[in-house]
Protein backbone atom coordinates (compact mmCIF):
# COMPACT_ATOMS: atom_id res chain seq x y z
CA UNK A 1 0.00 0.00 0.00
CA UNK A 2 1.22 3.05 -0.77
CA UNK A 3 1.52 6.25 1.96
CA UNK A 4 -0.67 8.92 1.90
CA UNK A 5 0.57 11.77 -0.87
CA UNK A 6 1.07 14.51 2.19
CA UNK A 7 3.44 12.11 3.74
CA UNK A 8 5.16 11.69 1.42
CA UNK A 9 5.33 15.66 0.81
CA UNK A 10 6.29 15.62 4.78
CA UNK A 11 9.74 13.25 3.60
CA UNK A 12 10.08 15.19 0.50
CA UNK A 13 10.27 18.49 2.27
CA UNK A 14 12.17 17.52 5.53
CA UNK A 15 15.20 16.13 3.54
CA UNK A 16 15.57 19.36 1.36
CA UNK A 17 15.52 21.26 4.80
CA UNK A 18 18.18 19.11 6.17
CA UNK A 19 20.55 18.11 3.45
CA UNK A 20 19.88 21.15 1.29
CA UNK A 21 18.99 18.37 -2.05
CA UNK A 22 17.54 19.68 -4.70
CA UNK A 23 13.66 19.79 -5.18
CA UNK A 24 13.33 19.30 -9.01
CA UNK A 25 15.68 16.08 -8.59
CA UNK A 26 13.98 14.69 -5.21
CA UNK A 27 10.56 15.10 -6.20
CA UNK A 28 11.57 13.57 -9.48
CA UNK A 29 13.62 10.88 -7.56
CA UNK A 30 10.59 9.97 -5.67
CA UNK A 31 7.99 9.98 -8.12
CA UNK A 32 9.49 7.06 -9.54
CA UNK A 33 10.49 5.27 -6.07
CA UNK A 34 7.03 4.93 -4.77
CA UNK A 35 3.57 3.24 -5.82
CA UNK A 36 1.80 7.07 -5.34
CA UNK A 37 -1.40 7.19 -8.18
CA UNK A 38 -0.86 9.07 -11.12
CA UNK A 39 -3.84 11.59 -9.89
CA UNK A 40 -1.86 11.99 -7.10
CA UNK A 41 1.50 13.06 -8.83
CA UNK A 42 -0.18 16.59 -9.49
CA UNK A 43 -1.23 17.29 -5.89
CA UNK A 44 2.26 16.00 -4.54
CA UNK A 45 4.20 18.55 -7.11
CA UNK A 46 1.75 21.54 -5.82
CA UNK A 47 2.80 20.80 -2.15
CA UNK A 48 6.35 20.39 -1.92
CA UNK A 49 7.15 23.43 -4.63
CA UNK A 50 4.26 25.64 -3.19
CA UNK A 51 5.75 25.20 0.08
CA UNK A 52 8.99 25.69 -0.53
CA UNK A 53 7.97 28.91 -2.61
CA UNK A 54 6.55 30.24 0.24
CA UNK A 55 7.93 29.54 3.42
CA UNK A 56 8.73 32.53 4.91
CA UNK A 57 4.80 33.85 4.20
CA UNK A 58 3.83 30.43 5.94
CA UNK A 59 6.34 30.79 8.74
CA UNK A 60 4.33 34.26 9.31
CA UNK A 61 0.81 32.72 9.17
CA UNK A 62 1.46 30.14 11.95
CA UNK A 63 3.85 32.67 13.87
CA UNK A 64 0.86 34.09 15.79
CA UNK A 65 -0.72 30.25 16.73
CA UNK A 66 2.08 28.49 17.48
CA UNK A 67 2.68 29.85 21.42
CA UNK A 68 6.54 29.23 21.57
CA UNK A 69 7.20 30.71 18.44
CA UNK A 70 7.66 28.63 14.94
CA UNK A 71 11.60 27.94 15.58
CA UNK A 72 10.49 26.07 18.93
CA UNK A 73 9.25 23.76 16.85
CA UNK A 74 10.52 20.20 15.72
CA UNK A 75 11.93 20.08 11.95
CA UNK A 76 9.05 17.95 11.38
CA UNK A 77 6.55 19.70 13.23
CA UNK A 78 7.48 22.98 11.41
CA UNK A 79 7.21 21.17 8.04
CA UNK A 80 3.90 19.60 8.34
CA UNK A 81 2.19 22.48 9.41
CA UNK A 82 3.54 24.33 6.66
CA UNK A 83 2.20 22.19 3.86
CA UNK A 84 -0.66 22.13 5.83
CA UNK A 85 -1.29 25.99 6.00
CA UNK A 86 0.20 26.18 2.00
CA UNK A 87 -2.77 23.88 1.25
CA UNK A 88 -5.31 25.91 3.67
CA UNK A 89 -4.19 29.22 2.02
CA UNK A 90 -3.67 28.74 -1.05
CA UNK A 91 -5.51 25.27 -2.50
CA UNK A 92 -9.45 25.96 -2.98
CA UNK A 93 -9.55 22.36 -4.22
CA UNK A 94 -8.62 20.74 -1.03
CA UNK A 95 -11.21 20.82 1.96
CA UNK A 96 -9.57 22.15 4.79
CA UNK A 97 -11.34 19.16 6.76
CA UNK A 98 -9.26 16.31 5.00
CA UNK A 99 -6.11 19.01 5.48
CA UNK A 100 -6.44 18.85 9.23
CA UNK A 101 -7.27 15.22 9.16
CA UNK A 102 -4.16 14.02 7.25
CA UNK A 103 -2.43 16.40 9.53
CA UNK A 104 -3.35 15.18 12.60
CA UNK A 105 -3.38 11.34 11.58
CA UNK A 106 0.63 11.97 10.16
CA UNK A 107 1.26 13.44 13.62
CA UNK A 108 -0.06 10.70 15.04
CA UNK A 109 1.87 8.22 13.59
CA UNK A 110 5.33 10.15 13.58
CA UNK A 111 4.99 11.85 17.32
CA UNK A 112 3.14 11.74 20.79
CA UNK A 113 -0.46 12.59 21.78
CA UNK A 114 0.50 16.12 22.71
CA UNK A 115 1.63 16.68 19.52
CA UNK A 116 -1.14 15.90 17.66
CA UNK A 117 -3.53 17.77 19.77
CA UNK A 118 -0.83 20.60 19.22
CA UNK A 119 -1.30 20.54 15.16
CA UNK A 120 -4.94 19.89 15.24
CA UNK A 121 -5.10 23.67 17.73
CA UNK A 122 -2.79 25.28 15.45
CA UNK A 123 -5.18 24.23 12.26
CA UNK A 124 -8.03 24.65 13.93
CA UNK A 125 -7.57 27.88 15.35
CA UNK A 126 -6.24 29.06 11.42
CA UNK A 127 -9.62 27.83 10.56
CA UNK A 128 -11.64 29.82 12.41
CA UNK A 129 -9.61 32.83 12.95
CA UNK A 130 -8.74 33.31 9.75
CA UNK A 131 -4.87 34.45 8.49
CA UNK A 132 -2.99 37.15 9.39
CA UNK A 133 -3.22 40.17 7.41
CA UNK A 134 0.86 41.65 5.68
CA UNK A 135 -0.46 45.15 5.72
CA UNK A 136 0.55 45.70 8.90
CA UNK A 137 4.61 45.56 7.63
CA UNK A 138 4.95 48.88 6.97
CA UNK A 139 8.28 48.73 5.38
CA UNK A 140 8.02 48.08 1.94
CA UNK A 141 10.79 45.71 1.30
CA UNK A 142 9.53 43.99 3.84
CA UNK A 143 6.26 43.16 3.20
CA UNK A 144 7.74 42.16 -0.54
CA UNK A 145 9.80 39.63 1.28
CA UNK A 146 7.00 38.63 3.52
CA UNK A 147 4.44 38.59 0.93
CA UNK A 148 6.39 36.81 -1.77
CA UNK A 149 8.74 34.68 0.74
CA UNK A 150 12.05 35.78 -0.13
CA UNK A 151 15.44 36.63 2.13
CA UNK A 152 14.50 40.21 2.85
CA UNK A 153 18.59 40.55 1.57
CA UNK A 154 17.81 39.44 -1.31
CA UNK A 155 14.38 41.88 -1.95
CA UNK A 156 16.77 44.87 -0.97
CA UNK A 157 19.82 43.75 -3.90
CA UNK A 158 16.87 43.95 -6.52
CA UNK A 159 15.14 46.89 -5.29
CA UNK A 160 18.57 48.85 -5.36
CA UNK A 161 18.99 46.89 -8.96
CA UNK A 162 15.71 47.22 -10.44
CA UNK A 163 13.71 49.22 -8.12
CA UNK A 164 10.18 48.12 -6.30
CA UNK A 165 7.53 47.71 -9.06
CA UNK A 166 9.87 45.82 -11.36
CA UNK A 167 11.45 43.65 -7.97
CA UNK A 168 7.44 42.96 -7.01
CA UNK A 169 6.65 41.82 -9.96
CA UNK A 170 9.62 39.71 -10.24
CA UNK A 171 9.02 38.25 -7.19
CA UNK A 172 5.30 37.46 -8.14
CA UNK A 173 6.11 36.25 -11.13
CA UNK A 174 8.34 33.13 -9.82
CA UNK A 175 5.75 31.84 -7.73
CA UNK A 176 3.53 30.94 -10.75
CA UNK A 177 4.31 27.52 -12.72
CA UNK A 178 6.55 27.62 -15.57
CA UNK A 179 5.81 26.53 -19.00
CA UNK A 180 6.83 23.00 -20.79
CA UNK A 181 9.07 24.17 -23.79
CA UNK A 182 10.78 22.24 -26.02
CA UNK A 183 13.38 23.69 -28.87
CA UNK A 184 12.62 21.88 -32.33
CA UNK A 185 15.36 20.14 -33.47
CA UNK A 186 15.62 21.51 -36.81
CA UNK A 187 18.28 19.31 -38.57
CA UNK A 188 15.52 16.84 -38.61
CA UNK A 189 12.37 18.91 -38.80
CA UNK A 190 10.71 22.94 -39.10
CA UNK A 191 8.60 23.67 -35.97
CA UNK A 192 5.49 23.10 -38.19
CA UNK A 193 6.47 19.78 -38.77
CA UNK A 194 7.00 18.82 -34.97
CA UNK A 195 4.05 20.70 -33.69
CA UNK A 196 1.90 18.58 -36.28
CA UNK A 197 4.10 15.21 -34.71
CA UNK A 198 2.94 16.23 -31.49
CA UNK A 199 -0.18 16.80 -31.86
CA UNK A 200 -0.86 13.49 -33.68
CA UNK A 201 0.63 11.69 -30.66
CA UNK A 202 -2.29 13.72 -28.38
CA UNK A 203 -0.70 16.32 -27.34
CA UNK A 204 -1.92 19.98 -26.58
CA UNK A 205 1.17 21.96 -28.03
CA UNK A 206 1.26 25.92 -29.96
CA UNK A 207 4.21 28.06 -31.21
CA UNK A 208 6.51 29.66 -28.29
CA UNK A 209 6.35 33.71 -27.19
CA UNK A 210 9.75 34.39 -27.31
CA UNK A 211 11.67 32.21 -29.26
CA UNK A 212 11.29 30.97 -32.85
CA UNK A 213 12.10 27.78 -32.35
CA UNK A 214 9.85 26.63 -29.34
CA UNK A 215 7.22 24.93 -29.17
CA UNK A 216 4.69 25.42 -26.17
CA UNK A 217 3.32 21.66 -24.09
CA UNK A 218 0.02 22.66 -22.63
CA UNK A 219 -1.35 19.29 -22.41
CA UNK A 220 0.09 15.85 -21.70
CA UNK A 221 3.85 14.46 -21.42
CA UNK A 222 6.23 15.22 -24.25
CA UNK A 223 8.84 13.38 -22.47
CA UNK A 224 7.20 9.98 -23.63
CA UNK A 225 6.64 10.77 -27.19
CA UNK A 226 8.14 9.31 -29.94
CA UNK A 227 8.53 12.78 -31.21
CA UNK A 228 11.25 13.34 -28.07
CA UNK A 229 12.85 9.76 -28.09
CA UNK A 230 13.37 10.07 -31.66
CA UNK A 231 15.19 13.76 -31.14
CA UNK A 232 12.76 15.67 -33.16
CA UNK A 233 12.27 18.03 -30.03
CA UNK A 234 14.72 18.56 -26.86
CA UNK A 235 14.17 20.34 -23.54
CA UNK A 236 14.14 24.03 -22.83
CA UNK A 237 13.15 27.10 -21.20
CA UNK A 238 12.47 29.80 -23.99
CA UNK A 239 15.22 32.75 -22.68
CA UNK A 240 18.00 29.62 -22.67
CA UNK A 241 16.79 29.58 -26.73
CA UNK A 242 17.83 32.86 -27.01
CA UNK A 243 21.99 32.05 -26.23
CA UNK A 244 22.14 29.48 -29.32
CA UNK A 245 20.77 32.70 -31.96
CA UNK A 246 23.11 35.33 -29.94
CA UNK A 247 26.29 32.81 -30.43
CA UNK A 248 25.08 32.83 -34.26
CA UNK A 249 27.29 30.17 -35.68
CA UNK A 250 27.17 29.06 -39.13
CA UNK A 251 27.76 25.73 -41.01
CA UNK A 252 31.23 24.80 -41.13
CA UNK A 253 32.73 27.08 -37.85
CA UNK A 254 34.41 25.91 -34.77
CA UNK A 255 32.97 26.33 -31.71
CA UNK A 256 33.68 25.69 -28.10
CA UNK A 257 31.14 25.30 -25.55
CA UNK A 258 32.88 25.95 -21.87
CA UNK A 259 30.64 25.03 -19.28
CA UNK A 260 28.05 22.89 -21.67
CA UNK A 261 26.29 20.13 -19.81
CA UNK A 262 23.52 19.02 -19.93
CA UNK A 263 24.19 20.14 -23.58
CA UNK A 264 20.70 22.56 -24.33
CA UNK A 265 23.07 24.96 -25.76
CA UNK A 266 25.40 23.17 -27.58
CA UNK A 267 23.16 20.88 -29.49
CA UNK A 268 21.42 24.07 -30.79
CA UNK A 269 24.38 25.16 -32.02
CA UNK A 270 25.40 22.13 -33.81
CA UNK A 271 21.59 22.36 -35.11
CA UNK A 272 22.39 25.62 -36.68
CA UNK A 273 25.12 24.80 -37.96
CA UNK A 274 23.43 22.40 -40.00
CA UNK A 275 25.42 19.62 -38.18
CA UNK A 276 28.75 20.35 -39.80
CA UNK A 277 31.97 22.21 -38.44
CA UNK A 278 33.12 21.10 -34.63
CA UNK A 279 31.65 22.03 -31.61
CA UNK A 280 33.97 21.42 -28.68
CA UNK A 281 31.60 21.19 -25.17
CA UNK A 282 33.15 20.95 -21.99
CA UNK A 283 32.33 20.44 -18.59
CA UNK A 284 33.53 19.52 -15.17
CA UNK A 285 32.17 16.63 -14.55
CA UNK A 286 32.53 13.41 -16.11
CA UNK A 287 28.85 12.35 -14.84
CA UNK A 288 27.84 15.65 -16.44
CA UNK A 289 29.50 15.08 -19.66
CA UNK A 290 27.69 11.79 -19.92
CA UNK A 291 24.68 14.33 -19.96
CA UNK A 292 25.97 15.68 -23.21
CA UNK A 293 26.17 12.16 -24.86
CA UNK A 294 23.69 11.19 -24.43
CA UNK A 295 21.75 14.16 -25.58
CA UNK A 296 23.46 14.17 -28.30
CA UNK A 297 22.97 10.97 -29.67
CA UNK A 298 19.06 11.07 -29.07
CA UNK A 299 19.17 14.49 -31.35
CA UNK A 300 21.31 12.15 -33.90
CA UNK A 301 24.08 15.39 -34.38
CA UNK A 302 27.72 14.24 -35.23
CA UNK A 303 29.65 17.45 -34.78
CA UNK A 304 30.23 17.56 -30.96
CA UNK A 305 32.74 16.52 -28.98
CA UNK A 306 31.76 16.64 -25.39
CA UNK A 307 35.05 16.14 -22.57
CA UNK A 308 35.29 16.67 -19.08
CA UNK A 309 37.87 19.79 -18.66
CA UNK A 310 37.92 22.89 -15.96
CA UNK A 311 37.71 25.31 -18.04
CA UNK A 312 40.27 27.39 -15.94
CA UNK A 313 42.78 25.17 -17.38
CA UNK A 314 41.88 25.16 -21.39
CA UNK A 315 45.26 26.17 -22.05
CA UNK A 316 46.48 22.71 -20.73
CA UNK A 317 44.28 20.72 -23.05
CA UNK A 318 43.33 22.78 -26.20
CA UNK A 319 45.46 25.05 -28.52
CA UNK A 320 43.61 25.82 -31.75
CA UNK A 321 41.57 28.94 -31.49
CA UNK A 322 37.98 29.14 -32.13
CA UNK A 323 34.91 31.49 -34.06
CA UNK A 324 32.85 31.50 -31.11
CA UNK A 325 33.51 30.81 -27.59
CA UNK A 326 30.20 30.62 -25.35
CA UNK A 327 30.54 30.99 -21.61
CA UNK A 328 27.16 30.17 -20.06
CA UNK A 329 28.91 30.78 -16.76
CA UNK A 330 28.24 29.25 -13.12
CA UNK A 331 25.75 31.37 -11.35
CA UNK A 332 23.33 32.41 -8.28
CA UNK A 333 20.71 31.43 -10.47
CA UNK A 334 18.28 33.86 -9.68
CA UNK A 335 16.66 33.34 -12.68
CA UNK A 336 15.55 30.00 -12.58
CA UNK A 337 13.79 30.13 -9.12
CA UNK A 338 10.23 29.51 -10.61
CA UNK A 339 12.01 25.84 -11.58
CA UNK A 340 13.85 25.54 -8.58
CA UNK A 341 12.36 27.43 -5.34
CA UNK A 342 14.92 26.16 -3.14
CA UNK A 343 17.63 28.43 -4.99
CA UNK A 344 16.43 31.57 -2.67
CA UNK A 345 17.34 29.74 0.70
CA UNK A 346 19.90 27.78 -0.10
CA UNK A 347 22.35 31.13 -1.33
CA UNK A 348 23.53 33.86 0.36
CA UNK A 349 25.10 37.38 -0.37
CA UNK A 350 28.23 36.23 0.30
CA UNK A 351 28.33 33.15 -2.59
CA UNK A 352 27.67 36.38 -5.40
CA UNK A 353 31.16 37.34 -4.82
CA UNK A 354 32.83 34.00 -4.76
CA UNK A 355 30.73 33.52 -8.14
CA UNK A 356 31.46 36.24 -9.87
CA UNK A 357 35.49 35.25 -9.51
CA UNK A 358 34.96 31.93 -10.83
CA UNK A 359 32.93 33.73 -14.02
CA UNK A 360 36.47 36.20 -14.35
CA UNK A 361 38.47 33.30 -13.99
CA UNK A 362 36.46 31.30 -17.30
CA UNK A 363 36.46 34.44 -18.95
CA UNK A 364 40.40 35.06 -18.49
CA UNK A 365 40.96 31.50 -19.38
CA UNK A 366 38.83 31.51 -22.56
CA UNK A 367 39.77 35.05 -24.08
CA UNK A 368 43.02 33.99 -25.97
CA UNK A 369 41.33 31.14 -27.51
CA UNK A 370 38.87 33.42 -29.31
CA UNK A 371 39.72 34.00 -33.10
CA UNK A 372 40.59 37.68 -34.19
CA UNK A 373 37.27 38.92 -35.31
CA UNK A 374 35.39 35.83 -33.53
CA UNK A 375 32.90 36.43 -30.90
CA UNK A 376 32.71 35.46 -27.37
CA UNK A 377 29.55 34.97 -25.91
CA UNK A 378 28.98 35.52 -22.11
CA UNK A 379 25.38 34.34 -20.81
CA UNK A 380 24.00 33.24 -17.21
CA UNK A 381 20.71 32.62 -15.91
CA UNK A 382 20.75 34.90 -12.90
CA UNK A 383 19.15 38.90 -12.77
CA UNK A 384 21.83 39.71 -10.69
CA UNK A 385 23.63 42.82 -12.12
CA UNK A 386 27.24 42.01 -10.13
CA UNK A 387 27.40 38.80 -11.78
CA UNK A 388 25.85 40.21 -15.47
CA UNK A 389 26.67 44.04 -16.31
CA UNK A 390 29.32 44.20 -14.08
CA UNK A 391 30.96 40.56 -14.69
CA UNK A 392 31.42 42.02 -18.63
CA UNK A 393 32.57 45.89 -17.10
CA UNK A 394 34.79 44.05 -15.57
CA UNK A 395 36.23 41.45 -18.27
CA UNK A 396 36.40 44.43 -20.54
CA UNK A 397 38.45 46.62 -18.42
CA UNK A 398 41.30 43.89 -18.47
CA UNK A 399 41.12 42.87 -22.21
CA UNK A 400 40.81 46.10 -24.15
CA UNK A 401 41.11 43.91 -27.55
CA UNK A 402 37.58 42.96 -27.05
CA UNK A 403 34.66 45.20 -27.57
CA UNK A 404 30.46 44.85 -27.06
CA UNK A 405 29.26 43.47 -30.30
CA UNK A 406 26.41 45.96 -31.42
CA UNK A 407 25.05 43.37 -33.98
CA UNK A 408 23.89 41.11 -30.98
CA UNK A 409 20.29 42.75 -31.62
CA UNK A 410 20.50 41.37 -35.24
CA UNK A 411 20.59 37.69 -34.51
CA UNK A 412 17.34 37.89 -31.27
CA UNK A 413 13.98 37.96 -31.97
CA UNK A 414 12.84 41.67 -31.74
CA UNK A 415 10.30 41.35 -29.09
CA UNK A 416 13.29 40.28 -26.97
CA UNK A 417 15.12 43.39 -27.05
CA UNK A 418 12.90 45.49 -24.76
CA UNK A 419 15.91 45.44 -22.11
CA UNK A 420 18.67 45.59 -24.74
CA UNK A 421 21.66 48.06 -24.03
CA UNK A 422 24.29 47.89 -26.64
CA UNK A 423 25.64 44.09 -26.75
CA UNK A 424 24.06 42.96 -23.52
CA UNK A 425 20.08 41.89 -23.16
CA UNK A 426 18.72 40.77 -20.49
CA UNK A 427 15.19 38.92 -19.42
CA UNK A 428 13.43 38.85 -16.73
CA UNK A 429 11.33 36.17 -15.55
CA UNK A 430 7.71 38.27 -15.55
CA UNK A 431 9.12 39.82 -19.11
CA UNK A 432 7.60 36.39 -21.07
CA UNK A 433 6.63 33.70 -18.38
CA UNK A 434 10.34 32.01 -19.02
CA UNK A 435 13.00 31.83 -16.72
CA UNK A 436 15.42 35.02 -16.40
CA UNK A 437 18.60 35.32 -18.40
CA UNK A 438 21.29 37.65 -19.60
CA UNK A 439 23.11 37.54 -22.79
CA UNK A 440 26.23 40.04 -23.78
CA UNK A 441 28.20 39.52 -27.02
CA UNK A 442 31.73 40.88 -27.20
CA UNK A 443 33.89 40.79 -30.25
CA UNK A 444 37.44 40.29 -30.40
CA UNK A 445 39.41 43.10 -32.30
Amino acid sequence: MSKPVREVALEILLQIEKSQAYSNLLLNQTVNRTKLDPRDVGLLTEIVYGTIQRRDTLDYYLQSFVKKGVPSLQDWVKVLLRLSVYQIAYLDRVPERAVIHEAVAIAKKRGHKGISGMVNGVLRSIQREGLPSLAQIKDETERIALEYSYPVWLVKRWVGQYGLDETREMCQSSLEPPNVTVRVNQVKASVEEALLLLEQEGLQVKHGDLSPDAIIVEKGNVFQTNTYKKGYVTAQDESSMLVGRAVGAKPGMTVADTCAAPGGKSTHIAEQMDDTGTVLSFDLHDHKVKLIHDQTKRLGLSCIQAEAMDTRKIHEKVKEQFDRVLVDAPCSGFGVIRRKPDIKWSKREKDIKAIKNIQQEILQAVAPFVKQGGTLIYSTCTVDKDENEESVANFLAEHPDFQLDKTLKDRLPEKALGRYVEGMVTILPQDFQTDGFFIASLIKQ
